[in-house]
């Protein structure tokens, strides 16, 4: 059983999940990162850009999901190099302090807590997030090009793709068609007819929102929102 809620550290979500047996549950890319518990480990989840298929582990997982393009200031990392990854917070940081670390969060009432206490005490001591990238989730998210967001912040193209890949993992346009594949889920997820949800969510057509939801997350439509 999953479950979230908003979380102490501004736009982030605080979520656990128990796996129920009954399958894989596909994790879909939503331009994030995570800062991951399970089994006393610490781990972080890069950004996706296709769906990410767990390779087992059983027990309860917890974590605390940054929204794009916030959590390499916290990490210390450029989200490209963790792009379709999940790797051991102990290959970012020194591996004694990762388990003192771990050791707090293992003390908490219960981990999504304990990670919350660790993020919030890492956002204090870290530079904030530049404030341009919350832009330019803005404007994609408003389906605004992204030649003309780049204009409008003043940046080339290639200026604003060298600071996407280190924010979000990859570059504006991939972004951009990730956050398309959201509001159209979150249509559909509410029973809104696939061609509606195609044209409200900024499909070419139905055609096009079939091709786009099969590639980045594997499984036709219908078949994902069934499962």
């Amino acid at each position: 059983m999953y479950v979230e809620r908003a979380s102490r550290l501004p736009g982030a979500v605080a979520w656990t999940n128990i796996p129920s047996g009954d399958g894989v549950v596909r994790v879909l890319p939503d331009g994030c990162m995570d800062l991951l518990w399970h089994d006393g480990r610490l781990m972080v989840a890069g950004p996706d850009t296709r769906a990410h298929l767990p390779d087992g582990g059983t027990g309860p997982w917890a974590g605390v999901r940054f929204p794009p393009g916030t959590a390499p200031a916290l990490l210390g990392v450029p989200a490209h190099e963790l792009r379709d990854r999940r790797v051991e917070l102990a290959d970012l940081w020194p591996a004694a302090r990762v388990r003192r670390l771990a050791g707090g969060v293992n003390a908490a009432a219960d981990p999504a807590s304990g990670l919350e206490e660790l993020a919030l005490r890492r956002a204090a001591g870290a530079e904030s997030p530049d404030p341009l990238l919350r832009q330019v989730v803005a404007a994609l998210d408003a389906r605004r090009p992204v030649a003309a967001i780049a204009d409008g912040l003043g940046l080339g193209s290639r200026q604003l793709h060298r600071r996407s890949l280190s924010a979000f993992g990859y570059g504006a346009k991939t972004l951009a068609r990730i956050l398309r594949l959201r509001r159209a889920l979150a249509l559909a997820r509410a029973g809104v007819p696939f061609a509606e949800t195609a044209a409200r969510a900024g499909y070419a057509d139905q055609a096009h929102l079939a091709r786009d939801v099969r590639e980045l997350t594997g499984l036709p439509l219908g078949r994902l929102l069934a499962g």
